[in-house]
């Protein structure tokens, strides 16, 4: 085991003298409060600190982050208090201290519940000081080598939740050391087999291929000597979990992903890497497509490179990666390469440290947006598994997003305000659906409207977390301006039948009436009115004064506009439209529910005021409501298209069509049309009436 001055002493090539000490009182601090306790393994626990604190220092940490790691555990496994800790280490410790103690496990329903929400609580730490996820990752590192002594259950769920949440966040930070580490380890504990039957296969193709490589390798070293650049050249090895994900991603063997030889190269300067690409073009012919600049473009994680796949010697595929020993230290450890506090702390972060503020930003704002933890961390796990597009702004800006997203990601990623006004845009300067996935190197322009609102099928298709988040949202506000507007107006309709308004209620007796439903605000009873969850008529019973002993007479029916939005719909069984009599059936969390009157599946309920009320269509009525026609007609050529030039003459519109012949001479179609109202329908009537061999048209009903 690693002991405490084999630390300092690989600290003193790094750190100060003074530095190097603090840590040290760290550690003997960590021995005094874990003392007496083990871990499983039977080792003394401060054995697990310093074990941290050294993959810290692997990555050249400050010392600040290794008395952190040191006391990771003490404010949640020894009653010590952070006040102590603050008064001892100062606070900018006893606060990463704390940060990382808080995503301990709580309570909750279900495990998913309890990881988001874990994950919640990272995302608050991370943003005050982003030190707390890397002594948080190494803390999970070194609990994921040490795994052997828990029971399998307990492995795997630690396993599962290090494969989707801690190696993605290593990943997304460019450290890409610790991603290995954790899908390797990670995979060995969830799928044992596996692991190791993959293991073994790789140990033998490396076998088999040693020559082949060499080969290869002297080949490359030949073709810069010649060229006079300076260079290392090394061969690559595959990790398992990356194998196993191409296999099952890509449906390849395992012998097709070890065909391909891949190899990397180091050099001083970022000239000198465009002189090496060119030299090993000249020696193998590049595969056409495969060429990538990340240096130019670097990944969302500050990942910089150039890659490129050649047909190497007897046609074998070689990859090769292409960087200067900065990026390859920036590849390895990501935000840790260049720590920020190491210098003082006034400095502007740059590059991949700019990145990640950026990136937990943005997932703060996810977290402020989200209407539950699972939800928040649904749209976080989308943003973790980014395989990246680049598309420009019309002013020639990089945006960076995930494969398939769409315009309306590119919206919401340049604003909230863009995202939820846009209504329709250009790619390349061409329309285009909003819903067309984006392609690298595309010019995207949103065509945006004041006034404009998110529409729920944009669900359907956006791909980044922050579109999802800022939809829901939008349409949750949207739902209750209208569930409020709704609610208002079917309790004002019930009062008026006692002559009374909601504005002639005393303000003493609403406020009773609120605490009696345990509401804060009015706002509140009438989005539950609106949203179908409470009665009306039993609201407004409450809200008049107790000698109020009959039910209100009706003031005659509700009018409906058509314009309610997102509470209002209309029933699928029997398709009304304006000029039907209707009936409006209220439904629990859905809001109003629009019926024919003399619909089947509501005639149980159509005399209960509770649940159903009278309806009637407001003289202004907007709107396209569909309607189901079936035609009976004599069988004949291009009688898709007469039917639809007929509708079409009416002004209405065809949404969906079926056809079966009932024998050789008589076919029968079924039409869904786009009207207005009755008037608009018995015009798509009358011309479709006027087709030759026409023999009868009804409208279809529950």
């Amino acid at each position: 085991m690693p002991s405490i001055d084999a630390l300092a002493d690989r600290l003193s090539t790094y750190l100060g003298k003074d530095q190097v000490n603090l840590v040290r009182r760290a550690y003997f601090y960590a021995e005094q409060a874990h003392d007496g306790q083990r871990r499983r393994s039977g080792e003394a626990y401060v054995t697990h600190p310093l074990a941290v604190a050294n993959i810290l220092a692997d990555m050249h940490m400050d010392h600040q982050s290794l008395m952190a790691a040191m006391l990771h555990d003490v404010i949640e496994d020894t009653g010590i208090a952070k006040e102590a800790l603050c008064a001892q280490f100062g606070e900018t410790v006893a606060e990463l201290v704390d940060g990382v103690s808080k995503l301990t496990q709580m309570n909750f329903e279900t495990k998913a519940e309890a990881q988001a929400e874990n994950f919640q609580k990272m995302a608050m730490a991370m943003a005050r000081d982003i030190r707390v996820i890397l002594v948080k990752l190494a803390d999970r590192l070194h609990n994921m080598r040490t795994l052997e002594v828990l029971s399998g259950e307990k492995r795997r769920r630690i396993a599962k939740e290090t494969l989707e949440i801690y190696a993605p966040i290593a990943n997304r930070l460019g450290m890409h050391s610790i991603r290995i580490e954790f899908e390797d380890l990670g995979f060995k504990a969830m799928y044992p087999m596996r692991s190791s039957r993959i293991g073994q296969a790789v140990k033998r193709a490396r076998g088999n291929r040693k020559e082949l490589v060499n080969k290869i390798e002297e080949s490359l070293s030949h073709c810069l000597a010649v060229d006079g650049i300076e260079g290392e050249v090394s061969g690559r090895q595959k990790h398992l979990y990356g194998i196993y994900k191409k296999m099952r991603g890509k449906r390849r063997a395992f012998n097709e992903i070890m065909d391909v030889y891949a190899f990397r190269i180091i050099v001083d300067k970022v000239d000198t890497c465009y002189r090496v690409l060119g030299a090993v073009h000249n020696l193998y012919k590049p595969l056409p497509g495969r060429f990538k600049d990340y240096i130019a473009i670097p990944k969302a994680n500050g990942y910089q490179s150039l890659h490129t796949t050649l047909f190497g010697m007897h046609g074998v595929p070689i990859e090769i990666q292409i960087r200067t020993r900065e990026m390859e230290e920036m590849a390895n450890n990501g935000i840790a390469a260049h720590w920020l506090y190491k210098s003082n702390g006034d400095e502007q972060p740059k590059g991949t440290h700019a990145r990640a503020r950026q990136w937990v930003k943005g997932v703060l704002e996810m977290q402020q947006r989200a209407g539950n933890s699972l939800e928040f961390i649904e749209s976080v796990k989308i943003d973790l598994f980014p395989d990246e597009v680049y598309v420009f702004t019309p002013k020639g800006r990089i945006m960076e997003l995930p494969k398939g997203s769409t315009a309306v990601d590119f919206a919401y990623a340049v604003h909230t305000d863009v995202g939820n006004s846009c209504i329709a845009c250009r790619i390349n300067r061409r329309l285009a659906p909003l819903s067309e996935p984006l392609q690298s190197g595309s010019t995207v322009e949103i065509v945006s409207a004041p006034g404009a609102r998110p529409n729920p099928a944009w669900l359907n298709f956006v791909v980044t977390g922050k579109a999802r988040t800022h939809i829901r949202h939008a349409l949750k506000l949207q739902r209750r301006s209208e569930s409020i507007s709704l609610g208002e107006r079917l309790l004002n309709k019930v009062l008026n039948g006692f002559d009374s308004t909601l504005e002639k209620i005393p303000e003493d007796r609403v406020q009773l009436i609120l605490a009696e439903y345990r509401v804060e605000v009015i706002e509140d009873l009438l989005e539950d009115i609106g949203l179908g969850n409470r009665m009306a008529y039993v609201v407004a019973r409450r809200l008049l004064t107790s000698d109020a002993e009959q039910l209100p007479s009706s003031e005659g029916p509700l009018a409906i506009r058509g314009t309610e939005g997102l509470v209002l719909s209309y029933a699928k069984c029997c398709t009304p439209i304006p000029g039907d009599p209707i009936v409006g059936h209220l439904s629990a969390g859905k809001g109003m529910v629009v019926h024919l009157d003399n619909c089947r599946n509501i005639s149980e309920l159509r005399h209960n005021p509770e649940k159903c009320i009278q309806l009637s269509w407001a003289k202004d009525v907007t709107g396209e409501f569909n309607v189901e026609l079936r035609v009976e007609l004599e069988h004949q050529r291009g009688l898709i298209a007469l039917l639809a030039s007929s509708v079409n003459a009416a002004d209405g519109n065809i949404e969906k069509i079926s056809m079966d012949e009932r024998d050789g001479r008589i076919s029968v179609v079924q039409l869904v049309v786009s009207v207005h109202d009755r008037v608009h329908l018995a015009r798509v009537i009358r011309k479709l009436r006027a087709l030759t061999g026409v023999i009868r048209i009804t409208r279809m009903r529950a």
